[in-house]
């Protein structure tokens, strides 16, 4: 009975992680009024502002690297493979599809998490262990509202920008392979990855990063606000909310990539 106990104790946990995110997921959602430009508060637009320089600026040369040698290693091992069948072409819809639709948004999510939301749980987390969560609830001002808000509408509006961009350097390591295999001009590669590519592909990307912004920013919070104990809790709140993010992420990637292919079927 106790291994038992222990799986029903398991599920009952997560179960309730789960109901704690869908709780401040809906409480961040209702909050983001506070912070947009005309609706909102000057100050907490600001903080948003500061939080999109955060989360965009400091990512985008990470992204640039992991996507550029990400395109590159993807256009290699699939271009050895169709080289024997004389079908060396198809690499640009491998690189131009694969990027737009799956590894764009993933490889920016991996990256966002590591950083910003990491960065999210020690911020929050500090403030719970200083009691400065505590404050704010005395002065009667919500943590979501004046903490989670300005985060989470930065990230909704910041990463799916950073998934282009991811999409565009990949794109771009996949012409170097073709530039250095086949001699094809880059007018030549474009106009090919442009008929590869469609609207679809790029809104399916798109719908994929805002959610997996969701996820981080929530995430990374809620293991910040649930910190208790000394300093050393820091660091294990920010190690959880990598693991869980990165985790909820690919679940999440995985969730979206069937429906799309089913809606696409039907």
């Amino acid at each position: 009975m106790s291994v038992l106990e222990d799986i029903g104790a398991t599920v009952i946990q997560q179960l309730n992680y789960v109901g704690e995110l869908t709780t401040q997921f809906w409480s961040g959602l209702g909050a983001l009024t506070q912070v947009l430009p005309v609706l909102g508060k000057r100050g907490r637009w600001r903080a948003a502002l500061v939080q999109m320089a955060a989360i965009g600026t400091g990512a985008l040369p990470m992204i640039a690297t992991v996507s550029m040698s990400a395109g590159f290693i993807f256009a290699m091992q699939s271009g050895a493979e169709l080289r024997r069948f004389g079908a060396l072409q198809f690499v640009i819809n491998i690189i131009g599809i694969g990027f737009t639709r799956e590894l764009g948004p993933l490889l920016t999510a991996i990256v966002v998490s590591s950083r910003s939301g990491s960065a999210f749980s020690a911020e929050i987390g500090t403030m719970v262990v200083t009691n400065e969560v505590a404050v704010l609830r005395t002065m009667g001002l919500s943590p979501v509202d004046y903490v989670l808000a300005p985060k989470y509408l930065a990230a909704v509006i910041v990463v799916p920008c950073l998934a282009i961009m991811s999409d565009l350097f990949g794109v771009l390591a996949g012409g170097a392979y073709m530039l250095l295999s086949t001699k094809m001009t880059v007018a030549m590669y474009f106009r090919a990855v442009a008929d590869a590519v469609v609207l679809r592909d790029i809104s399916s990307g798109l719908v994929k990063s805002v959610v997996f912004a969701t996820i981080i920013v929530h995430v990374g919070c809620l293991e910040g606000f649930k910190t208790q104990g000394g300093p050393d809790a820091v660091g294990r709140s920010t190690t959880s909310a990598v693991v869980k993010a990165t985790l909820l992420v690919i679940l999440a990637d995985v969730l979206f990539t069937a429906i799309f292919y089913w809606a696409k079927l039907e």
